[in-house]
């Protein structure tokens, strides 16, 4: 069924409708929450709060196509809203292959998602999600600053310290960032 459908049933409180949003969101969502966070647990009550606020809020959605964008965003705003509750500290949990993020992406070796998670894993939350948005999701940097509530110059030199951070920490660990095909790391 088309989403737009969906949501307009959803507005007007049909829960399986909801739910089958939710269903079409929920793997890309976890798995971007799990970057974000570095926490499966966490991840989860992020994504769940996410999907409450949505809830609550879909009756003043103006535009169901955006409905993919806005959820995002609410998903994305709950992992930062919950980094800053726990006071900054980072809770740092080694994925394994049953952590794995429902859709892994089959390009990438287990050593290749190795390397990502260890030098994602350095990087401070909200520079995480600036690079999560950004390479995993494609979104451009002014919709990453809208998505996280930033300006777009903070954006842009957020991402731009992450990728001179996850840079240098790939020299430290495998001493050459040139050997990644076009420099890139996300």
């Amino acid at each position: 069924m088309d989403q737009r459908v969906l949501v307009e049933r959803a507005q007007h409180g049909d829960h399986d409708a909801f739910a089958e949003l939710a269903h079409m969101h929920v793997s890309r969502l976890d798995a971007a929450a799990r970057l974000i966070l570095r926490d499966p647990d966490l991840a989860r009550d992020a994504v769940q709060e996410g999907f409450i606020r949505a809830w609550r809020s879909l009756p003043a959605l103006r535009e169901p196509d955006a409905f993919g964008g806005w959820l995002r965003t609410l998903v994305t705003r709950s992992c930062l809203d919950m980094v800053r509750r726990r006071g900054h500290r980072a809770i740092e949990v080694e994925l394994n292959p049953a952590d794995e993020p429902a859709m892994p992406d089959p390009s990438m070796t287990l050593a290749d998602r190795e390397l990502l998670d260890t030098i994602l894993r350095r990087l401070p939350p909200d520079a995480r999600a600036v690079v999560v948005l950004h390479h995993y999701f494609d979104l451009t940097v002014p919709e990453v600053a809208a998505t996280v509530g930033i300006p777009l110059g903070t954006a842009k030199s957020r991402l731009n310290r992450a990728i001179v951070q996850m840079r240098s920490h790939l020299a430290e660990l495998d001493g050459d960032p040139a050997s990644i095909p076009g420099g890139q790391l996300a």
